[in-house]
């Protein structure tokens, strides 16, 4: 069984119309002691400066205002509170429904707030990324990899699992794919001089991942994917 770990996004949908979060809401629920710790930090700091969210002005105090109000916020199913690029070209709404049955049961979002979300987990509203400090927890990636990787572990046992996260989120986990626990295969993009894939790689992340939940075979879908451009090495 396939299991697809991507990356949240800056951009979020706004708002929502799921249940008050809790920090023991959703599938990862016992991740609530870590994330009481990180929702605690950020009220410390008044939701967090402009420089612990990349914000200023206007978008700095939105974003500060939903950190502020993380417990009890309104959610969203992951799926949907994701906006960003990666997100915009998976196209969620749009996946047939083996595809949608396959994003349940194997999409997981790394991200600083939940340190894990699955595709239907309801999730806040949020601003915060996971190379960010915030004392006193520190660097979140850091502070997220003990407590983050072992409720991974549990879900990964005996599946392939294909990780398409950027350098910021894998920093939060230590995989144990070399101990045989489950097939890890990592996906790069990049243009044909070697160099970062930057925004177009974002994109074609998204459709990877679209293609890898469309299709239940992991090796053909990554064999005849088209890149464009850029080039697909795993």
């Amino acid at each position: 069984m396939l299991v697809l770990l991507l990356p949240p996004s800056e951009g979020k949908v706004a708002g929502g119309d799921g249940p008050p979060w809790t920090v023991d809401a959703g599938g990862f629920g016992v991740l609530a002691p870590a994330r009481t710790r990180v929702a605690n930090a950020l009220r410390r700091h008044r939701g967090g400066t402009g420089r612990m969210l990349g914000a200023t002005g206007s978008l700095l105090r939105t974003a500060r205002a939903a950190n502020l109000a993380l417990v009890g916020a309104p959610t969203l199913p992951a799926w949907q509170r994701f906006s960003g690029v990666v997100w915009e070209h998976l196209g969620p709404a749009t996946l047939r429904a083996p595809a949608r049955r396959r994003a349940r049961a194997g999409v997981i979002v790394v991200n600083a707030v939940t340190g894990l979300a699955g595709w239907d987990d309801p999730v806040p509203d949020f601003r915060l990324k996971l190379s960010a400090s915030v004392p006193p927890v520190g660097n979140l990636a850091t502070f997220w990899r003990a407590p983050l990787s072992g409720a991974l572990h549990d879900r990964l046992v005996g599946r392939t699992v294909v990780d398409l996260l950027p350098n910021e989120h894998r920093a939060a986990w230590s995989s144990a794919a070399d101990d045989g626990a489950y097939r890890l295969v990592r996906p790069a993009l990049a243009t044909p001089d070697g160099k970062p894939a930057g925004h177009a790689g974002k994109a074609a992340k998204g459709r990877l991942a679209r293609a890898l939940l469309e299709a239940p075979d992991v090796d053909r879908t990554l064999a005849s994917f088209d890149a464009g451009d850029l080039l697909l090495t795993w």
